[in-house]
């Protein structure tokens, strides 16, 4: 299984890399609304036990709503801003508000409404995010995808080798704090040698390390909430596009949590009109 999920990451690293560096901001949206809504939303609806018909409409809904707002900011209207800060907006208090205390409950839903309505919360401000990031710098956005990628792999290898203390028994057994002070460690290290290249000083170089224990925190969550909807959907893997890693959402679940608070944070200033301009206007 490790075999075969090192062979996937080698082979979609490439790909992702070239496409985040070198398409056009219109084809990376594109491109990302295919990878992460149109898929993401397909194994939503099928962890979710949505009917065939129920499936095919969910996915077509997520993906005009995607296109849409491509068309209006293709346009230049001034709705794809407020579009934008209402997305990541929702994103960011869905998972610092809403998503702990569904995770302390281990709230299972059973309304199909509902269902679709979390899927959208957990998918579109992420793709959003991809955009906003992405818009603003792409080594920013690839910053925080390592950062959750290192963060992953150390709570898996820590966790694997001295966990003992489950962090979520209930939801994910497999998770240890033993993990989580490994992936706290990790990012930490990882932070340092950002600090060094970019030359940072020590109050720069606190507040990066308390975003990336931050971001620690954040993806976390995001893997324990889609282990506790595939737990509530009887099922391993969201899906099974990726050898080796599962679905898209398997993949893609720290991220989920990640990005939209991240995005919201640089969008913050912009809020507040501490400068006259959104992040994706320059």
């Amino acid at each position: 299984m490790l075999k075969m999920r090192i062979l996937t990451s080698l082979a979609l690293i490439p790909a992702l890399l070239a496409a985040l560096f070198l398409l056009p901001e219109i084809y990376w949206a594109l491109f990302m609304l295919v990878a992460v809504v149109v898929i993401g939303t397909w194994e939503w609806a099928r962890m979710a036990k949505f009917s065939p018909m129920m499936r095919v409409l969910y996915v077509f809904l997520s993906a005009f709503m995607g296109l849409a707002f491509l068309f209006i900011s293709l346009l230049g209207l001034d709705v794809q801003n407020n579009g934008m800060n209402a997305g990541l907006l929702a994103g960011a208090i869905f998972w610092l508000a809403f998503a702990p205390v569904w995770l302390g409950l281990r709230y299972q839903i059973k309304n199909k409404l509902l269902m679709a309505v979390a899927g959208w919360l957990v998918i579109l401000p992420a793709w959003l995010a991809l955009l906003t990031l992405h818009a603003i710098n792409p080594w920013l956005l690839l910053g925080i995808l390592v950062a959750v990628w290192i963060a992953d792999s150390a709570a898996y290898f820590a966790g694997k080798r001295f966990g003992k203390h489950k962090l979520a028994a209930a939801i994910s057994p497999g998770k240890t704090w033993e993990g989580v002070a490994g992936a706290w460690l990790a990012v930490s290290i990882y932070g340092l040698c950002i600090c060094l290249f970019r030359h940072l000083d020590f109050w720069l170089s606190i507040a990066l390390i308390a975003a990336l224990w931050g971001i620690v925190v954040l993806s976390i969550m995001g893997d324990l909430f889609e282990s506790l909807i595939k737990r509530q959907a009887g099922v391993k893997d969201s899906g099974a596009l990726l050898p080796g890693h599962g679905g898209i959402l398997d993949r893609i679940d720290g991220l989920t949590s990640t990005l939209p608070v991240a995005a919201a944070v640089v969008y913050i200033p912009y809020w507040f009109q501490l400068y006259d301009a959104s992040p994706l206007k320059g």
